[in-house]
């Protein structure tokens, strides 16, 4: 045999492996996700279903979900860390972390409870069937994204890979962007070349993640500028709080630090969430006061820093230690209220007939959001259409078997209704064992169908842009609690505990 015949029989033979089914693998459960979600469902699995087989699939070459797919400088929680950590896990620094901090958490989170072991990384997920024939999701992944498949089996699936798309954030599709002669960058796709020094950046957006990029580009850049449509709700105080570092000077069990503290901060965020609903012009009204106190009274805080919402509608962006403001105070960032006509060579031009000139241009406009990661569902061969769903406390879906996707808060930290959720499926999943149950799904019950049905979130609630233009493609809530995803975390504490799993909206088989 020749050498170019051998090479062609290799390229066959590949070729020949590449398109022949792989093995199949079964797991009791399958976790779609190594974020934060993920790896806390992983941890609850482990210590409450010991001996219960599982495997976490991720896209990515590591843990951490958003915190390694946004590589923005500066990238930090805008919720604090003890809320947004783990309930089981003590947190132990600033209640404001960045990235790294957050990650070092989670890292800590998988080598105390031998998780890596069952972490899949650059596994992509394609498509999950469900089959009434076997009970089982088959799930079929791309591996390292070079068209080698993957393929499980799994009775139970839960969904852990947020509501965004990961791959790109959301730009709109400005007159003229082709024409600006720099850079134009999305937060999520940032560069690691970009070069800052010196030049004039424009930062459109005014939410957390402008909040965060501003005090950091102010440094390093000539200058910055916030080019906001209108303004947003800003919190100010000490990247600290005081009550842990009492504590830890007693020298309090850091177990005991955490637990304190996280109730602490769960009774001020819910007394706040009522005192913005019971006396929105009041909280405004401090929220601004706060702005003032570090701008001063000549600034123009009427026009750039008075939102036309009720306070909590949209999320309110924590500025530690009131960084963003001092970068506004010291000339090194400015902010312009307005509306854009159109990109030009040297910046852009807005409605009102002024020019910002700039040398690049950063779109911290919000996200790209998908339901459940852009995955091709099929329930017994007939397509999904989850936005025909409704939703049981927006965890499970009608007409969807063994399944539970778990979606965090939107005015508080994710990671509360991850260790609720988890905690309600590790209850679930006990139960279907104890009535030997392979198949469980919620219907709505007969005092259920003249329920109106509406959309995910009630926009009255919670209503950022982000959300608002991808309603559609959501599922449907109603008029009942346990129809709909509540963004009370006070009340869910304990409502989801006490779900009676045989209720009329179970249907197991």
């Amino acid at each position: 045999m020749n050498t170019e015949n051998a090479q062609m029989n290799i390229e066959t033979a590949r070729s020949i492996a590449h398109s022949v089914s792989p093995a199949t693998e079964h797991f009791d459960v399958l976790i779609v996700g190594a974020g934060i979600s993920g790896i806390g469902c992983a941890y609850h699995l482990r210590t409450q279903l010991p001996g219960t087989s599982f495997v976490i699939l991720d896209a990515q070459e590591r843990f951490g979900g958003t915190w390694i797919t946004h590589k923005y400088p500066g990238i930090r929680s805008d919720s604090d860390l003890h809320t947004f950590g783990y309930r089981f896990k003590p947190w132990v620094g600033p209640p404001i972390a960045t990235a790294g901090e957050i990650l070092s958490y989670m890292d800590e989170v998988i080598e105390e409870n031998d998780l890596a072991r069952h972490i899949r990384y650059k596994h992509r997920v394609l498509s999950a069937r469900w089959s009434s024939d076997t009970n089982l999701w088959t799930v079929e992944a791309d591996k390292a994204n070079n068209g080698e498949r993957a393929t499980f089996t799994a009775s139970f699936l839960w969904m852990c890979q947020g509501y965004y798309r990961h791959s790109e954030g959301y730009t709109p599709d400005w007159l003229g962007m082709k024409d600006f002669a720099g850079p134009i960058v999305h937060p999520q796709r940032w560069p690691d070349d970009l070069d800052l020094s010196g030049k004039r950046v424009i930062v459109i957006g005014s939410g957390a993640t402008a909040a965060t990029l501003i005090p950091n580009l102010a440094d390093k850049c000539g200058h910055v500028t916030m080019l906001q449509r209108s303004p947003t709700y800003f919190w100010i105080g000490r990247n600290a709080i005081e009550l842990a570092e009492e504590l830890r000077r007693l020298q309090v069990d850091e177990a005991w630090i955490h637990e304190i503290v996280r109730r602490k901060m769960l009774f001020e965020q819910y007394a706040f969430t009522k005192r913005c609903v019971a006396e929105p012009e009041q909280v405004k009204k401090e929220l601004i006061s706060q702005i003032v106190a570090v701008l001063g009274p000549d600034y123009d805080v009427a026009t750039h820093f008075t939102p036309r919402y009720r306070p909590m509608q949209q999320r309110i962006a924590f500025v530690p230690d009131a960084d963003m403001f001092l970068g506004i105070k010291s000339g090194k960032a400015s902010v312009v209220t307005d509306e854009i006509e159109r990109f030009t060579k040297q910046g852009i031009l807005l409605k009102s007939g002024k020019t910002l000139e700039a040398d690049i241009i950063v779109t911290a406009t919000g996200f790209n959001l998908c339901v459940l990661g852009d995955i091709d569902f099929a329930i017994d061969g007939k397509p999904l259409h989850f936005s025909e769903t409704v939703t049981y406390r927006g965890m499970m879906f009608t007409g969807i078997p063994n399944m539970v996707w778990v979606f965090g808060y939107f005015r508080a930290s994710w990671t509360l209704r991850v260790d609720l959720v988890a905690e309600f499926v590790c209850r679930l999943l006990k139960h279907m064992k104890e009535k030997g149950a392979k198949k469980v799904e919620v219907a709505l019950r007969p005092e259920d169908h003249k329920m109106p049905l509406l959309s995910w979130i009630d926009p009255e609630i919670f209503n950022p842009g982000y959300l608002m233009r991808n309603m559609h493609l959501f599922p449907k809530r109603a008029d009942k609690p346990e129809w709909q995803h509540s963004q009370d975390y006070w009340t869910e504490k304990d409502t989801i505990p006490a779900i009676d799993l045989d209720d009329k909206a179970f249907v197991y088989g």
